[in-house]
C-alpha cells in the first residue's frame, strides 16, 4: 500500500528500525531514535543498491516521490543514481571553489608563463587590474552560475564612467577567462559569446606624432634643451633613433646592450610580438647610451625610476617630458616617435618597406615569410638605422629635408 502523509506522521519508533514501503522501490526507514529517512531500493548491473534521498519531514512525501522518479529516469538511461549523486556533490564542491576570481587569477598566471604567447609584465599588470575590477560584482560567484546579465551589468558600470575602452577590454578578458574554464572542463560554455555589440564602441585614439621633417627638427632641438631630469632627457633623445615601443624603451636593461656589436637585444618577454627584437645601434644612439651608462650603469635599468633603481621609469615619464616642452597629446607622444620614423623612412623611398616593418617589430602572420625577412633585411636595417640617425642630425641642424620619392608617370 502506498504511503500517506498522515500515516508517515503517525509512525512511531520501535525497538528496531523498520521500513514503510511506498512504491517503485521507495521506502521510509523509521529508526529507533525516531528519525525517518527516505531510501530507494534499486538494481543495476545485477546488484541491489540503496539510494539515500533525505530526511523526513525536511523532504515530504511528494518531493521524495519526485526524486525517486528522477532516479528511475537515470536508471533507464543506464546511469547509477548513487554514483550520479556523488558526482553532483563533487561538481557542487568544485563550483564553490571555482569562482570567477580564482579562475581569473589562474588564467592570468598561465598567460604570464605561456611560452611564446606569454604576456609582457606591463600587459600582465594591466590585465590583472582590469579583471580585478569585476571582483566586487562577480568575483565570488561560482563560474558555472554566472549569467550573461551578470557580466553585462558589471562591465556597464565601467562604461558608465566614460571608460569605454576599458569596458570593452574587460569584457574581452572576461571572455578569455570563461573560455579557459571551458577548456579546463569547469564550464560548459562561454556566457560572454552573446554579448557582442552590447557595449558602446570607443573612439579610436591616434597617438600624437610629429610627421613633418621641419617640425621633427624643432622637436629634436627642443629635446636637446630639456632642463628636467637627465635620465628623462636621455630617454627622449634615444627614442627617435631606435623608435621601439615606449614600454620596451622604459624596460631596457644594460645587460641587453652590446656596445662592441652596436646591438640592443630586446628579449621576447618584453616585446609585443613575444619574439626577440634586435635593434642596430647607430653611433649617435651609442653616444647617448654611453652618457646614460655613466649615470645608471653598469647593471639594472637603463632608464630607472627617479625614486628607486629597482624599477623602470614610469609609463608617463616621457609624455610628461614632452608636455613640459610644450607639446600637447595631440601633437606628440612617446609612441609618436615610431609613427615619425615609419612615415619619414617610407617617404624617403630609400628603404624596402619590409625592412622598415621589421625595424618597427611589426609581426608577420606567415612564419616562413617572417623568417626570410629577418635574414634578408638585416644588413639593410643596419644601414637604414645609420642613415636615419644621420638624417635626424640634419633635421636638428635645420638642413634641407630628404627628397621624397615620387611616382613615375
Amino acid at each position: 500500500m502506498a504511503l500517506t502523509d498522515v500515516g508517515i506522521r503517525k509512525a512511531k519508533a520501535g525497538p528496531k528500525a523498520y521500513k514503510m514501503s511506498d512504491s517503485s522501490g521507495l521506502f521510509l526507514l523509521v529508526e529507533p531514535t525516531g528519525g525517518k529517512l527516505w531510501r530507494m531500493k534499486y538494481r543495476i548491473d545485477g546488484r541491489e543498491k540503496k539510494l539515500a534521498i533525505g530526511r523526513y519531514p525536511e523532504i515530504g512525501l511528494a518531493e521524495a516521490r519526485r526524486r525517486r522518479d528522477a532516479a528511475r529516469e537515470q536508471l533507464a538511461q543506464g546511469k547509477d543514481p548513487s554514483r550520479e549523486k556523488q558526482r553532483e556533490k563533487v561538481r557542487a564542491k568544485l563550483g564553490a571553489e571555482n569562482t570567477f576570481a580564482s579562475l581569473a587569477a589562474e588564467f592570468c598566471e598561465k598567460r604570464k608563463h605561456d611560452g611564446s604567447r606569454a604576456w609582457a609584465p606591463a600587459t600582465a599588470k594591466r590585465c590583472e587590474y582590469l579583471l580585478s575590477v569585476l571582483n566586487s560584482s562577480i568575483g565570488n560567484l561560482p563560474i558555472a552560475d554566472i549569467e550573461p546579465a551578470d557580466i553585462l551589468t558589471a562591465v556597464r558600470r565601467i562604461e558608465s564612467k566614460g571608460k569605454l575602452e576599458s569596458a570593452k577590454r574587460t569584457l574581452q578578458l572576461a571572455g578569455s577567462v570563461f573560455r579557459y574554464a571551458v577548456a579546463t572542463a569547469r564550464l560548459k560554455s562561454d556566457p560572454t559569446r552573446d554579448l557582442r555589440g552590447a557595449l558602446m564602441n570607443p573612439t579610436v585614439t591616434h597617438y600624437g606624432a610629429v610627421l613633418d621633417p621641419a617640425e621633427a627638427g624643432e622637436l629634436l632641438r627642443a629635446i636637446d634643451g630639456y632642463e628636467g631630469q637627465p635620465i628623462t632627457k636621455l630617454a627622449m633623445q634615444l627614442a627617435p633613433h631606435v623608435f621601439v615601443r615606449p614600454g620596451e624603451l622604459r624596460h631596457a636593461e644594460w645587460s641587453e646592450i652590446d656596445f662592441d656589436e652596436a646591438l640592443w637585444t630586446i628579449p621576447a618577454s618584453k616585446t609585443k610580438m613575444r619574439k626577440d627584437h634586435l635593434v642596430p645601434l647607430s653611433r649617435q644612439a651609442l653616444a647617448i647610451l654611453e652618457e646614460g651608462y655613466r649615470l645608471t650603469g653598469p647593471d639594472g635599468y637603463v632608464f630607472p625610476s627617479v625614486r628607486t633603481r629597482r624599477r623602470p621609469m614610469s609609463d608617463n615619464t616621457i609624455n610628461a617630458g614632452l608636455r613640459r616642452l610644450g607639446y600637447t597629446t595631440d601633437e606628440m607622444t612617446a609612441h609618436g616617435f615610431r609613427a615619425m620614423a615609419s612615415t619619414l623612412l617610407n617617404e624617403s623611398g630609400k628603404w624596402n618597406p619590409d625592412a622598415i616593418e621589421r625595424a618597427l617589430a611589426h609581426g608577420d602572420s606567415d612564419k616562413v615569410r617572417a623568417a626570410y625577412h629577418r635574414g634578408a633585411h638585416w644588413k639593410e636595417r643596419v644601414k637604414m638605422m645609420k642613415w636615419w640617425s644621420d638624417y635626424l642630425d640634419q633635421l636638428r641642424e635645420g638642413a634641407k629635408v630628404v627628397q621624397i620619392k615620387t611616382a613615375k608617370g
